[in-house]
């Protein structure tokens, strides 16, 4: 089975930027979709971004556009969320995700890491 495992958030001040990594292990993901999933304190999980294991093609909600970018190491089979200008609304648990191709919903999830961002 596809195991997860993000790492790479911490406190930040605002306007930094931080990279979080997943490290993928127990399969391969040639039909799979990877995302970044974000949970702020009180709110539901919201997808941040997405990118197609093969054709690396990506998805990116309208409030990170510009500033997060989502790319795939195929060597480290790792994913990877570079985030820039950080807002204290991207304050979260980030969590890693898998699902494939086709499907509504993320099966495989990281522990989630913690991003804080203060102004």
């Amino acid at each position: 089975q596809v195991q997860l495992a993000e790492s790479g958030g911490g406190p930040v001040q605002a306007g930094a930027s931080l990279r979080l990594s997943c490290a993928v292990s127990g399969g391969t993901l040639t039909n799979y979709v990877m995302g970044w999933l974000r949970q702020a304190p009180g709110k539901e999980r919201d997808l941040v971004a997405a990118i197609t294991w093969s054709e690396g093609r990506t998805y990116y909600a309208e409030s990170v556009k510009g500033r997060f970018v989502i790319s795939r190491d195929f060597a480290k089979n790792e994913v990877f969320l570079q985030m820039y200008s950080l807002k204290p609304e991207d304050t979260g648990v980030y969590y890693c995700a898998v699902k494939l191709r086709g499907s509504n919903e993320y099966s495989r999830w990281g522990q989630g890491t913690q991003v804080t961002v203060s102004s």
